[in-house]
């Protein structure tokens, strides 16, 4: 495998995890299960929040109003997986 597209791959990858880190502290926080009103919590969140919303916030504002289900996560998570394949396609297709 070519190291560029491995490298894409992965950074796409760990993109997706952090995605999914950040709903399920979301859930961690809405459930209080986790206090936002510790340290470690409030800079993870920050960071998670930093990393995620610019990504997440155009989506959120096409979406329609769900009744408090936020499903841009979701969104973002498909868009990326086609986003990864693309890629993929494109190096093989291109023969790079």
């Amino acid at each position: 495998m070519n190291p560029i597209l491995w490298l894409i791959i992965t950074v796409i990858n760990i993109y997706i995890w952090i995605i999914i880190a950040g709903a399920i502290l979301s859930w961690l926080v809405a459930f209080n299960i986790v206090s936002p009103s510790q340290s470690f919590i409030r800079q993870i969140a920050y960071a998670i929040d930093g990393l995620t919303e610019p990504a997440l916030a155009p989506i959120r504002r096409f979406l329609p109003n769900l009744g408090g289900l936020d499903i841009s996560p979701l969104i973002l998570i498909v868009l990326l997986l086609f986003l990864e394949r693309l890629v993929v396609y494109l190096f093989y297709g291109a023969g790079i």
